[in-house]
């Protein structure tokens, strides 16, 4: 997708406060150092639509970036972040599953993980509520620069292997700092949400 037109519509923390649910919604989940607001920068063609920061954590709300007026990409918090109170963590979660499990425009997550590394506890843990709730996933692996060339399947079938991937979902290898990926995830969204 050509992204020209871009807005942070809302910064919400319960139902009621979400946008009307009239166009097909991405939500985008991670953990806090996983490279969420890159990956959301470079689709979207911007440099600081989503805050990067050198503190994870820093994003505390879901917002809504609506795009092109076709679909929402709606960011979430990252979790696994230490820092942050164990009370913080668990209203946090409370509204991330709330909007996971009753949103009805919600038409993928992607779920976003670390190439160089084995999935965490919580990435395996986001992977299986996904799957338990039925929701399309599709899987993008980060940081594919820092990882040689010749290693990422290797580095792929381990990473899947630990996470229990199911083939049905999407999967893609994916670098902020290169691009590469980027039209990949475009396609495994747009398919998503059923734009051509």
């Amino acid at each position: 997708m050509k992204v020209n037109q871009v807005e942070l519509v809302i910064s919400a923390v319960r139902p009621e406060q979400y946008p009307e649910g009239k166009f097909p919604e991405i939500a985008l989940a991670g953990r806090s150092n996983v490279g969420k607001s890159s990956f959301i920068n470079t689709l979207l063609g911007r440099k600081s639509m989503a805050r990067i920061s050198s503190k994870p954590g820093k994003t505390q709300t879901l917002n809504f970036y609506l795009i092109e007026n076709q679909v929402y990409f709606v960011d979430v918090p990252g979790y696994g972040y230490a820092k942050t109170s164990k009370r913080q963590r668990a209203k946090w979660g409370k509204m991330i599953e709330t909007y996971l499990i009753a949103r009805k425009s919600l038409r993928a997550v992607v779920s976003l993980v670390d190439l160089r590394h084995l999935p965490t506890v919580e990435d395996k843990q986001m992977y299986t509520f996904l799957k338990y709730y039925n929701l399309p996933v599709i899987l993008i692996a980060t940081k594919a620069d820092k990882v040689s060339r010749g290693k990422w399947q290797k580095h792929v079938d381990a990473l899947k292997e630990e996470i229990g991937f199911d083939e049905e979902d999407g999967f893609v290898l994916f670098s902020a700092e290169t691009k590469f990926g980027k039209k990949d995830a475009w396609s495994a969204i747009e398919k998503s949400c059923g734009i051509l």
